[in-house]
């Protein structure tokens, strides 16, 4: 199993001694997220260090870049890297679309399948010197002249991923994607009843199988030298969990499950009593949603969970021992190598 190392992005410009220091821990894929900085930005920098490492975006939003737009950056960062650049999108939600990127919404997953179609179009373009002529359901492409157009490189497939939590994103990604961004808040229930099935299906609709599918998944942490620190980690974790739950579209999750706090949940973000949701997170949920283990069993702990069903793990953290020490850091990522 494949670690990887979530950039926190404390700012762009310091992606270059991130990844450096991602590399010598062992990690195997260096991801920046779309939040307060441009996704993108990070990764040329560290593709600039020349490092034997994945760079990938987790996730970059869709819908407000034109596929044409997106097309040519994953170009740039895909010669960058040598061919280690990974291309993770994202659909996110109605409200952000039309209100903070005031763009388009509708028909998310027929919308994304088709833009990366489009992509793939316009990349088959440059790498071949052939005539662009797309056409979709919601992109169209048809002029591309030779000033416009960068030409071939060494490695011009590349890997899409998308992001996603329901069963119709997952199907997508098994007709069309390359991996699937499992999000944090899940759980091997969810995992089991709704996300593998469904990508199972649409592989199979396409001629395709589960095991073209790679799938990443950042997992809740809680962890520690001893059962003390494993304690002490565990009140940030329940945090967010509880926010995630309180999300409606985000219910699924837990019905897979039996849970009936997410109404509760819900009431309270309402009202704003975000930290006292916490309180109603039971144990159940915060060690099925999240692993505990002290750092000595804890690449254990996440190959005994994920071992048969994630190829690739990041660790979703809040200022733990593995962000603090480089030596327990690398113990849990040998530990999950074969």
């Amino acid at each position: 199993m494949k670690a990887d190392f979530y950039y926190p992005m404390t700012s762009p410009e310091a992606a270059s001694s991130a990844v450096r220091q991602a590399a010598d821990l062992g990690y195997e894929g260096f991801f920046s997220t779309e939040t307060k900085y441009d996704p993108f930005l990070p990764l040329a920098l560290a593709g600039a260090e020349g490092l034997d490492i994945d760079l990938g975006t987790a996730i970059a939003v869709a819908f407000p870049r034109s596929p044409m737009v997106t097309a040519m950056v994953s170009w740039d960062l895909a010669r960058m890297s040598k061919g280690r650049f990974l291309l993770g999108l994202g659909t996110q939600i109605k409200p952000h679309i039309t209100r903070r990127f005031s763009t388009e919404w509708g028909q998310p997953t027929a919308r994304l399948k088709d833009y990366i179609l489009s992509m793939r179009a316009i990349w088959e373009a440059w790498q071949d010197s052939s005539r662009l002529r797309y056409e979709g359901e919601f992109y169209n492409f048809s002029l591309m002249t030779p000033f416009f157009d960068p030409g071939p490189i060494t490695h011009p497939d590349i890997p899409v991923y998308i992001a996603g939590v329901g069963p119709h994103l997952s199907r997508m990604a098994g007709e069309v994607c390359d991996g699937f961004h499992v999000h944090p808040f899940h759980t091997v229930d969810y995992l089991d009843q709704v996300v593998l099935p469904n990508i199972t299906s649409g592989a199979e609709s396409a001629g395709r199988s589960l095991d073209d599918v790679e799938l990443v998944s950042p997992v809740f942490i809680m962890t520690g030298r001893d059962d003390s620190e494993v304690e002490q980690a565990m009140g940030p974790i329940r945090q967010q969990i509880s926010f995630y739950a309180s999300t409606p579209s985000y219910r699924p999750v837990l019905e897979a499950s039996g849970w009936e706090f997410g109404d509760e949940v819900h009431a309270m973000s309402k009202r704003g009593q975000w930290a006292e949701m916490a309180d109603v997170i039971p144990d159940e949920a915060l060690f099925e949603i999240g692993i505990a283990a002290p750092v000595d069993k804890l690449g254990q702990a996440i190959l005994d969970r994920y071992g048969d069903r994630v190829q690739r793990i990041g660790f979703y953290t809040f200022g733990s021992i593995l962000e603090s020490d480089p030596d327990a850091a690398r113990q849990v990522i040998t530990d999950l190598k074969p």
